[in-house]
């Protein structure tokens, strides 16, 4: 059964940082291109970032370049993504999913875990 659990989420200020882990199970993480894709209250879910299978290109939204970076580990089934230099603005559900390669077209991705909390407040 393919299954992404997401971890690593909670509370902290402006300009803190958190480091989010998306386990893998049921498949091969290295076969697929991950999505981290996130859901703010009352917007809609945007992408903000991908690391594809092949040659491990990752991608950025715009609002995080700079501030967020992403990594996988396939020995350990796991993709992180670091997050630095927190605003509220990035206070979401967090989530990954896999995706076909990588896009910022969240109805690409399918299998999404069951999210992590993230909320950036002082």
């Amino acid at each position: 059964q393919v299954q992404l659990v997401e971890s690593g989420g909670g509370l902290v200020q402006p300009g803190g940082s958190l480091n989010l882990s998306c386990a893998a199970s049921g498949f091969s993480l290295n076969d697929y291109t991950i999505g981290w894709l996130r859901q703010a209250p009352g917007k809609k879910r945007e992408a903000v970032s991908c690391i594809s299978k092949s040659d491990e290109s990752e991608d950025f939204v715009d609002s995080v370049k700079g501030r967020f970076t992403v990594s996988r580990d396939n020995a350990k089934g796991t993709v992180y993504l670091q997050m630095n230099s927190l605003k509220p603005d990035d206070t979401a559900v967090y989530y990954c999913a896999i995706g076909p390669f990588c896009t910022f077209r969240t109805r690409s991705y399918g299998s999404w875990g069951p999210g992590t909390q993230v909320i950036v407040s002082s």
